[in-house]
């Protein structure tokens, strides 16, 4: 493969091919990203056709172009918003002044390290997800994971552009140190947390989506309203993306939840494993432990450096709206509720790590929270069953038996929509 970069291999509005300087080092960190990507990246799929989206413009009728394409030949391209000439801060000490289209000489060690951290979580996520392909549960759900997959690469894409464009040798020396970190290293592991953490299983996939691109949303709408003003355009427009992401993770565990109520109604004991499927009460647990790993992505509940970004500029805030998470289960007319566990509970990080709570928030000595951490987090038991249950389904139009099929296909798609072929 060609390593000289230009506009038509890499879609972009930064005006890639007139800038010789950026071009350049590009064209040194793009065949280490495709090492990165062939050897991290989905297992077996390289040289597959996946039915998938690209991303060739802002416009709203460039941004979501469909075709097949083998991953590694991905068109990853790198967008900002247009930008606003009259933008000016929104908050903090600089509020009412103009944005910066520079690196701020002060703020340059905190803004560097912003779009470090955010830029990290996007490989680490493809290198958690790599094995799932070899278990999906339809085709469907195998394209749906690669284009999640393909959008955090070009996410990565978007953090590069900026440090190598901004942030001179130190921003070329953090871009290659983007491809050194592995998820769950124990020597580099990935920067935060939960990004370490296995996602073993598709029902841990779905879980991840839905709370962990959640934290996600929230870091890039805060971003998007940093006072350096190319951060904010790139975030922006990375944003229609994180979107999709969401969605595979809500839609997923909303059909592993109405599956799981439709084989309860067909067991005579109501047991969705007894028919292969995953009990409300065993999601319940996944729920729990996703939802604290990403409670925790956020920080502590006192933050000096959340304090710090904000009142220099550099990143805002964000409030996400609560979801309703049980009108599925309503709908199928079975009596549970999944419920979200209290703040205290289960965290690493913040004032209540260290400490033992129940998911309702009391307070528990070490006894008692070893007595019950087995009904509210998952266990070897849960894990041997889940993963009991994964196979592959490449039939087009098929499922799995523990997942019901999507309300409707991609791109107004019929169900058996060949979206990976020769799988």
């Amino acid at each position: 493969m060609s390593t000289v970069l230009n506009d038509e291999k890499i879609p972009n509005n930064v005006n890639l091919g007139g800038d010789k300087r950026l071009q350049r080092a590009l064209e040194a960190w793009q065949p280490q990203f495709i090492e990165w990507w062939k050897q991290m990246g989905p297992v077996g799929w390289q040289e597959k056709d996946i039915y998938l989206r690209t991303a060739i413009s802002v416009e709203s009728e460039g941004w979501a172009n469909f075709n097949y394409v083998k991953m590694p030949d991905y068109r990853w391209g790198i967008f900002l918003e247009p930008k606003n000439p009259n933008r000016t801060h929104g908050f903090g000490d600089f509020y009412g002044q103009p944005v910066w289209d520079e690196v701020p000489g002060e703020f340059r060690n905190m803004l560097r390290r912003l779009i470090v951290t955010q830029g990290d979580t996007e490989p680490a996520s493809v290198e958690q997800q790599r094995d799932l392909g070899a278990t999906a549960p339809s085709l469907y759900d195998l394209r749906n994971l690669f284009q999640v997959n393909v959008e955090e690469g070009r996410h990565l894409w978007a953090m590069v552009y900026l440090l190598h464009t901004y942030f001179g040798r130190d921003g070329r020396e953090e871009a290659e140190e983007l491809l050194a970190r592995r998820s769950g290293d124990a020597d580099k592991p990935r920067i935060l947390g939960a990004f370490n953490e296995p996602t073993s299983h598709w029902l841990s996939f779905f879980m991840f989506t839905m709370f962990t691109d959640r934290d996600g949303k929230y870091q890039l709408s805060a971003l998007a309203e940093s006072g350096f003003d190319p951060l904010a355009r790139t975030c922006r427009f990375m944003l229609t993306e994180e979107a999709h992401h969401m969605f595979v993770g809500e839609t997923g565990v909303q059909r592993v939840v109405k599956r799981a109520c439709e084989l309860m109604k067909q067991d005579p004991n109501g047991d969705p494993r007894a028919l292969g499927g995953i009990d409300l009460p065993t999601i319940q647990k996944y729920l729990h432990l996703w939802y604290t790993l990403s409670l925790d992505l956020f920080g502590g509940e006192v933050s000096s450096n959340a304090a710090d970004a904000f009142a220099s500029g550099l990143k805002g805030r964000y409030k996400e709206d609560r979801y309703d998470w049980n009108k599925t289960i309503k709908d199928e007319g079975v009596d549970f509720e999944l419920t979200l566990p209290s703040n205290k509970f289960h965290r690493q990080i913040g004032m209540w790590s260290g400490q033992h709570f129940s998911p309702t928030g009391e307070q528990l000595d070490a006894a008692a929270w070893n007595a019950q951490r087995g009904a509210w987090l998952p266990n070897d038991v849960d894990e041997t069953y889940i993963k009991s249950l994964m196979h592959p389904v490449y039939e087009p139009g098929k499922m799995a038996s523990w997942i019901a099929p999507p309300n409707k296909g991609i791109n107004g798609l019929p169900g058996d929509f060949v979206y990976v072929r020769n799988p």
